[in-house]
């Protein structure tokens, strides 16, 4: 509540700054004739002169009070002559640490808390400039009609102007120091598949197979359990396999069996899912059961000889037209020859392939961000079956054995700036790396992109511990807004869904293709890949981006301002 009440009165002083200013510009613009040599006001003398007196004046709504009333609201006692117990902490601390302490809302800033307390600083700045520019226009004009030298109040003002962006950039480098610079998205309101999530899909899948058609004697000598790892070897002899809608041409892992007589209400032979949930006598109801627009199928186990051929629920792991399991493995960089840096990230899925997508943008001097530069850059267009794309190269296929994902935070070294991103394959993980280059801060240039850049991993030397998902239902269900629950240095494995809740018929997690695009588009010195969840979903991975840390270059900023 202070904090809110604080941020009121700022955006009430700079609200009446800017009024002010806009009413002088009028003045100027329609109220000075220079058609003539020497020019003409045609506004009359004493509008101009109560403006000016008004702006200089100590009356608690000039100009010059509103500045004071703005500076004492962000430069704490420590950063004072005089120190007041009354005035606490100055806004910069004050919102980062009220921010870090609730940090499943920072993702609703849409940039890093570092950037909002950077870009705060600099409205904040602008609005002070305009104070300054219209005290020194107003001691100008009443020299001008004779009311006074005003030599040194303007003096004075230049110095205290100068004091004031000293002090506040100091309370800003001293919260900028701990204030944290990644970024990342929240759960949208509504999910929608392509836009703000995308699916790995049918990796590893519910599937309902006879034990009698797993093995190429087609026997019954065994039981379910036996088979960890086996094949589909046809239907024989029993009354489901030959109609089942989508049969597993793949790999059959875990199998298990749960009872002799079933109810199974299958999908559509264009759906991803195979059933849409199965019933069990006097047992389990696997999925959440509703209307079976094609109607339920008895399956009963039955008894050949001496051996009883059961059921048995497997997952099937299935390489095929409906199987979305490709990542991309190529380069995806930014024009650096042009000068052209990351200021996004997002994940998009084309020809079945998920690839990470660059927003690139110009760079400017002082580390500003070409604004009609910024675009999205397109994924290469390729096929899984094109000639020439070959898997472990271009692309890496999930399977069973190698379906793991690495959650990193990658942070360039001081001075270099984020241009490019890829995924490699380490063992059976895929794992992200960044490409970062040297950046001339000042004249706002790359250097020696081709040289110079270079790609930046986590070489992580102790063994990376499993961030488990236990029974997890599909992520869009949950009523509950998402939060990270990874770190880095931990990996993550793609499975199916719970088998109550879902029959195991979802891959998880889904990916979060919410672009991560600091609003406004600034700076990144890395980049990270997260977990973030609910209890008893399976949730998202995420991107995040880290901003580029502008504390070190707060002195030239001092001196522009100050200049």
């Amino acid at each position: 509540m202070r904090l809110q009440y604080r941020l009121e009165k700022l955006t009430e002083y700079m609200s009446h700054i800017d009024i002010k200013d806009l009413e002088l510009k009028r003045y100027i613009r329609r109220g000075y004739d220079n058609t003539t040599e020497e020019g003409k006001w045609r506004l009359e003398r004493h509008t101009l002169e109560n403006f000016a007196t008004w702006v200089v004046s100590h009356e608690p709504s000039s100009i010059r009070s509103l500045m004071d009333s703005i500076h004492y609201l962000f430069v704490p006692n420590k950063f004072r002559e005089k120190r007041s117990p009354l005035l606490g902490q100055g806004l910069f601390t004050q919102i980062k640490d009220i921010m870090q302490e609730s940090r499943t809302n920072m993702c609703n800033l849409q940039q890093s808390l570092q950037q909002l307390l950077y870009n705060l600083y600099n409205s904040v700045a602008i609005t002070e400039l305009k104070g300054y520019a219209m005290m020194q226009f107003s001691w100008m004009l009443l020299r001008l009609y004779e009311k006074g030298n005003f030599t040194v109040e303007s003096e004075l003002m230049h110095e205290r102007y100068q004091e004031r962006i000293i002090q506040k950039v100091a309370a800003l480098k001293e919260a900028m120091k701990t204030a944290e610079r990644a970024m990342w998205r929240c759960d949208p309101r509504r999910h929608s598949e392509g836009q703000t999530y995308i699916e790995v899909t049918r990796l590893l899948q519910g599937h309902i197979q006879n034990e009698g058609d797993m093995n190429s004697e087609n026997t019954c000598k065994q039981n379910c359990a036996y088979y960890s790892y086996a094949r589909s070897h046809g239907c024989y002899d029993n009354l489901f396999c030959p109609y089942q809608q989508q049969s597993c041409n793949g790999e059959l892992k875990n199998c298990e069996f749960i009872t002799s007589h079933i109810w199974v209400c299958q999908e559509d032979s264009r759906s991803v899912r195979r059933y849409k949930w199965i019933e069990y006598d006097n047992g389990p109801i696997f999925g959440k059961k509703s209307s079976c627009n094609r109607g339920t199928t008895k399956v009963d186990s039955w008894q050949r000889g001496f051996y009883h051929c059961s059921y048995c629920f497997c997952l099937c792991d299935e390489k095929g037209p409906k199987s979305d399991r490709y990542f991309n493995l190529r380069e995806v960089k930014a024009d650096v020859a042009n000068n052209k840096v990351v200021t996004g990230l997002r994940f998009v899925k084309k020809n079945r392939v998920i690839h990470l997508q660059i927003q690139e943008a110009g760079l400017l001097p002082r580390g500003g961000i070409n604004m009609t530069s910024v675009q999205w850059r397109p994924v290469d267009d390729y096929r899984i079956s094109d000639y020439n794309v070959h898997n472990g190269m271009d692309y890496h296929t999930l399977s069973w054995e190698q379906r793991a994902i690495d959650l990193d935070d990658l942070v360039a070294p001081e001075g270099s700036v984020l241009t490019g991103v890829r995924f490699r394959r380490v063992g059976t993980h895929l794992n992200l790396e960044i490409m970062i280059t040297p950046l001339n801060f000042t004249a706002g240039t790359l250097d020696k992109p081709h040289q110079k850049s270079k790609w930046y991993r986590n070489n992580i030397r102790e063994p990376r511990k499993e961030l488990p998902i236990y029974k997890p239902d599909v992520p869009t269900l949950t009523k509950e807004g998402s939060v990270i629950d990874s770190r880095s240095d931990q990996f993550l494995l793609f499975t199916h869904s719970d088998i109550n809740e879902d029959a195991a018929q979802t891959t998880v997690p889904f990916l979060d293709a919410q672009s991560v695009a600091p609003e406004p588009p600034m700076l990144l010195s890395g980049a990270g890949i997260y977990h973030k969840g609910h209890p008893g979903y399976g949730g998202f991975i995420g991107l995040k981006v880290m901003t580029y840390d502008f504390k070190s270059h707060l002195n030239i900023v001092t001196e522009d301002h100050v200049n």
